[in-house]
């Protein structure tokens, strides 16, 4: 009798587990802060990297599911950017400083979303981006240095991501973000180009809409 009424047990754990599982036509909520480490890549050589800058990222994001694995989802995230240890010239003092650019985008990425593992829980993303600058200055002389830089960044957005259930159609994820860019973000630039770079180590809360 014990054992009848345990297999029973498992089984309604069993379909409640999958009945929790988002479907086609489903859609998701979130909202998520996340920890950035970013640097900028001179030309084509990958390993031509500054020093990287730590800072914040948050957001929301929706997807809509086609099926129980694949879903598009987009984001829009305040990304802040940049680097360390770059240079600046004082035009008052005739001096060359030490400093951190640092670049706040309105970040747009448009992403696959695959999930899987067998209770779907695991997902991998990966789509095109697009900054809009908002505001860039240096820290040392607190200068605003905007016009230095184009107002758009173009670039490649992947992830991988965990989602934890906590509640009916409420879910927990922990993920990383990376975001790797093909534009120059540089107005005039004679030399080579100078695309952004950001890894980001996120956590969030998602809503189902079902």
């Amino acid at each position: 009798m014990k054992k009848i009424l345990l297999i029973a047990s498992l089984a309604v754990f069993a379909v409640s587990n999958v009945n929790a599982q988002l479907d086609k036509g489903d859609f998701e909520l979130g909202v998520g802060i996340g920890a950035s480490f970013s640097n900028v890549a001179v030309g084509s050589d990958a390993e031509d990297t500054s020093n990287s800058l730590t800072s914040i990222n948050f957001g929301a994001s929706g997807e809509y599911y086609f099926s129980d694995r694949w879903g598009i989802k987009a984001k829009l995230i305040y990304d802040q950017k940049g680097w360390a240890d770059g240079f600046i010239y004082n035009e008052d003092t005739f001096e060359n400083f030490t400093t951190d650019f640092q670049l706040a985008y309105l970040t747009i990425p448009v992403m696959a979303n695959w999930h899987f593992g067998s209770t779907r829980k695991w997902y991998l993303n990966f789509g095109p981006y697009v900054g809009i600058l908002l505001n860039a200055e240096d820290s040392k002389l607190g200068m605003d240095v905007k016009e230095a830089f184009n107002t758009t960044d173009f670039g490649l957005a992947f992830g991988i991501g965990y989602k934890f259930e906590i509640a009916d159609n409420t879910k927990l994820y922990v993920e990383y973000d990376g975001q790797s860019g093909f534009s120059d973000i540089f107005k005039e630039n004679a030399g080579s180009s100078v695309r952004n770079g950001r890894s980001s180590f996120n956590v969030g809360v998602l809503f189902a809409l079902n």
